[in-house]
């Protein structure tokens, strides 16, 4: 902290943030893309976390790719808002415990309001708070950057770009593989975007955590059976593309797929093909 400020006895917030802050420069190259609590929530603070912020201070921080709003849907690949934790690592090299602490707890401020903004329904900009947040709550400190993961997958999904919201969540539970809310969070995009077995995957996780939860009980009855009915279609599907390909062979030969049946044999499970003119 500056010498103007430890001389001062009384300053706000607002000031306090902006000294910590005026200093800090990061140049964060963005990843290629690759990739709801029932109660639709955020969650305010990370465990062991008592940092207190107040919703009233604003942070912005002087970043090209901040600038950039992601308005876009998952039709496009593009991903605005990554983190380059390799150039947050760089940045972190020098750090003292106690800059590395002002930091978490700036990071904790930009999650409150993005917190508010959440409760708003002012999607676009909690993003953009989680974000600033991201790029500046120091690595080590793992369940807090999950949370701040967590959270803004859910403004995400709240914007249906449930791709971006898969990878936020995959990010949360990477940093804590216990992280109930985020396993939910990804089996709903999955179950969404119609990617059953791996939205299952994460139920079944989520009940080796929490064996009480009630949406995974759920959903381990709810889905099988829409996977059995998917995998019958796409069966189905591919033995009608396969009869139109061998009629088409067999058309100049005056013969077509009803000349062939196909018997099962109820020993082996095998098949065997009978000619009929």
């Amino acid at each position: 902290m500056s010498d103007r400020l430890k001389s001062t006895n009384s300053v706000s917030n607002e000031e306090v943030i902006q000294d910590l802050t005026k200093n800090l420069e990061f140049s964060l190259r963005p990843d290629d893309d690759d990739g709801l609590n029932s109660s639709d929530h955020v969650e305010s603070c990370a465990s062991g976390d008592s940092s207190k912020a107040s919703p009233s201070v604003d942070i912005s921080f002087k970043d090209e790719d901040d600038e950039v709003k992601n308005e876009q849907s998952d039709k496009d690949d593009s991903d605005t808002d990554s983190i380059d934790e390799l150039s947050l690592k760089d940045a972190e090299v020098d750090l003292t415990d106690d800059q590395k602490s002002e930091r978490r707890s700036i990071a904790e401020t930009l999650k409150t309001m993005g917190n508010l903004a959440f409760k708003n329904e002012e999607y676009e900009r909690s993003i953009e708070k989680y974000t600033e947040a991201l790029k500046i709550c120091p690595l080590q400190f793992n369940e807090q950057r999950a949370v701040l993961y967590c959270n803004r997958s859910a403004a995400k999904l709240k914007l249906e770009r449930y791709k971006h919201a898969i990878k936020d969540c995959t990010k949360a539970v990477e940093l804590d593989d216990k992280y109930v809310k985020a396993y939910y969070r990804r089996a709903q995009c999955y179950e969404i975007t119609e990617k059953l077995d791996e939205s299952l995957e994460d139920y079944k996780q989520m009940l080796l955590i929490d064996p009480s939860h009630k949406e995974a009980q759920s959903a381990m009855v709810r889905l099988p059976p829409l996977i059995a009915e998917r995998n019958d279609k796409l069966k189905s599907e591919m033995l009608d593309k396969l009869k139109d390909l061998g009629n088409m062979i067999l058309k100049p030969f005056g013969l077509s797929t009803q000349n062939f049946q196909m018997e099962q044999d109820p020993e082996t499970k095998g098949y065997k093909i009978n000619f009929k003119q």
